[in-house]
């Protein structure tokens, strides 16, 4: 593990017991306590690169004030900017921002973007009771008012999720600071259950990446290898790639868990980023709040089961980082400038690649996906529904191990991040996910689609997790 790493791993294992220490504090400790906490972590691992994130929040505030009728777009327009000119600083000659800066920023910019989006939804709805002469009760989710400079400062910097997630919403934040008989919602219990496969996880990880280190990828001894453990090779590296993120990620929902953040009783079936959607009346005792059942799914940002054994690339991507994944759908793909589903994941995809980083890399791995979605949609269109049910379970097996080998391959791209290295690897590999990806878009073409009531009856066996995936 690298220095950062461990610095991202003593963060994560501080915030669970400041959590618990947190869960029970009034709104206004809880607002301003954990905003000092914060802060004290940006400015700690930041240091004068701090002005960054107190330049993005100043100037979303800006226009949230100016523009409250379209302050979204103006916020997606100017935080995505600084973005750029974020990581332009080197060419700038000016200082280059710490890892812990770039993470930081990352965070910082769904959450302004959320933030207007929040606000211009309320800027709407009054003006819609302002224009009918009545008023309706609030609807889910909306703000009670326009969050005042210090209000969104203390957002920003809320030390839950500062630099590795989960995203959450203004609402989300709200909810959590005016949480009801906070002392009755359980914590410890959720959190073990969490938390338990996170030692396992980080084991596997470093046992993994010592034995099939990246770096070794880089090397031309490499490359003189035979081209079956050149292929082989992509699988331990993603399988490190999921342990790492898995370890990160359970132990940010536990600093959530602990601190009683993402909340809400079942009966409002949250969802991963979005929250509730179900209006579900507050408890009006303690032993009203002690007596329902709660669940974490706002924050929850991982299933590692779905994420290892979904069969469809389409449900793979779901599964993963699932609170950015709600962002991306809410605030990029409904306002895509297209209206079929591939086009749409691409300019979705794009933009995803954009906010990691200016890195080759990133935009040759994700702008694979839509042509992997295209071709499993138009060959299970086609074909699954000509086999029978023994047939489709084949399929869905072979389905599943493409699935994984695709993600492999585009991992690749994802961790060697440079042009020359991920289509060194690709090449050696004969571009085989590519051009498995057209064959199967070709056959799919040639083959047609089927009708409706044979497509219905090819969809995969429903599991409970896809179940959910279907109902969200």
């Amino acid at each position: 593990m690298s220095p950062e790493e461990w610095t991202y791993l003593v963060v994560l294992l501080i915030s669970i017991p400041i959590g618990f220490l947190f869960k029970k504090a009034g709104p206004g400790l809880k607002r301003w306590g954990a905003a000092a906490v914060g802060l004290g972590l940006t400015l700690f691992t930041c240091g004068p690169h701090t002005l960054h994130s107190l330049v993005t929040i100043l100037g979303t505030w800006a226009l949230i004030q100016a523009q409250p009728c379209s302050c979204h777009a103006l916020a997606l327009a100017w935080t995505f900017s600084y973005l750029l000119f974020f990581r332009a600083l080197s060419l700038l000659g000016l200082p280059t921002p710490t890892p812990f800066t770039n993470a930081v920023q990352l965070l910082l910019t769904l959450k302004l973007v959320s933030l207007a989006s929040e606000v211009q939804d309320l800027h709407v709805a009054q003006r819609k009771e302002m224009a009918s002469g009545f008023s309706k009760g609030p609807p889910l989710g909306l703000l009670p008012d326009v969050p005042s400079l210090m209000e969104t400062l203390s957002y920003s910097y809320c030390y839950v999720g500062i630099m590795t997630g989960p995203f959450f919403r203004y609402r989300t934040y709200l909810d959590w600071l005016e949480q009801p008989f906070p002392g009755a919602v359980p914590s410890l219990r959720p959190l073990l259950r969490r938390a338990w496969p996170a030692p396992l996880f980080g084991l596997l990880f470093l046992l993994s990446s010592h034995l099939f280190p990246l770096e070794a990828v880089r090397e031309d001894a490499f490359y003189a290898r035979p081209l079956p453990a050149r292929l082989f090779y992509m699988i331990p590296v993603f399988f490190a790639f999921r342990m790492r993120f898995y370890v990160a990620w359970i132990a940010a929902e536990c600093g959530c868990i602990a601190a009683g953040f993402g909340a809400y009783p079942v009966a409002a079936k949250a969802r991963a980023g979005g929250g509730p959607t179900l209006q579900c009346p507050p408890p009006s005792s303690p032993e009203t709040a002690a007596s329902m059942e709660y669940d974490y799914e706002t924050i929850r940002n991982i299933d590692c089961y779905g994420t290892d054994f979904c069969v469809r690339v389409r449900e793979g991507m779901r599964y993963w980082n699932m609170t950015v994944q709600w962002w991306l759908a809410q605030y990029v793909y409904k306002s895509a400038p297209a209206r079929s589903y591939v086009l749409r994941s691409a300019w979705t995809m794009l933009l995803s690649a954009y906010w990691h980083g200016l890195h080759p890399g990133y935009y040759l791995s994700f702008l694979t996906i839509p042509l992997c979605l295209a071709a499993e949609g138009q060959l299970e269109s086609a074909l699954r529904w000509r086999l029978g049910p023994r047939g489709q379970k084949a399929w869905d097996c072979v389905h599943w191990f493409l699935k994984m080998r695709a993600y492999d391959y585009m991992c690749m791209g994802f961790v060697l991040l440079s042009l020359r290295d991920t289509l060194r690897y690709w090449a050696s590999v004969y571009f085989c996910v590519h051009v498995l990806a057209l064959a199967a878009l070709a056959l799919g073409l040639a083959l047609g689609r089927g009708g409706p009531g044979r497509r219905k009856s090819a969809a995969p066996t429903p599991s409970p997790a896809s179940g959910k995936l279907r109902e969200e």
